[in-house]
């Protein structure tokens, strides 16, 4: 399970509102430059339910699987590679055919079939969004978080 430590803004009896930064998840991975997730350490607000009772001001940890994300990843960096080779493996067995340049109709489809992949993938996403293994979830309630400098010296 990837988590993600963060504090509860606004909570009610069925939903939760937690202010979370995703820089642990996201600082040992390569692309997190590039990756449109990172929101250039912006921080971020997330809707969980609320499993745990939880009100505004409490430190908490949420949570999602790992296999969801994985299966994401492979959605999002494998299957466009995949339909780019067949699109252009397409092209270039098609273009015999209809007496065209085999290297331009290849790159053609080739283009268009990673097009049509990104395109048929943002509208799979909405229905992703809506299902539960996709969402965050409350794992638990955790001990507030309180700086080294903010705390009184001792005596």
């Amino acid at each position: 399970m990837i988590t993600e430590h963060g504090i509860v803004t606004q909570a009610d009896s069925g939903t939760a509102w937690i202010k979370t930064n995703r820089a642990g998840a996201c600082e040992g991975c390569t692309a997190k430059s590039s990756c449109g997730t990172m929101h250039r350490g912006q921080e971020l607000v997330v809707e969980v339910p609320n499993t745990l009772g939880i009100q505004a001001g409490d430190s908490v940890v949420i949570g999602i699987e790992t296999k969801p994300v994985m299966l994401l990843t492979f959605l999002v960096y494998v299957v466009p590679i995949i339909c780019l080779l067949l699109g252009a493996l397409a092209g270039n067995a098609l273009a015999l055919f209809i007496d065209i340049n085999r290297s331009f109709l290849a790159m053609v489809l080739g283009f268009s079939s990673f097009g049509a992949a990104f395109f048929v993938l943002h509208k799979k996403s909405a229905a992703l969004n809506k299902k539960q293994g996709y969402k965050p979830v409350l794992v638990r309630k955790t001990k507030p978080i309180v700086p080294a400098s903010c705390t009184a010296p001792s005596k």
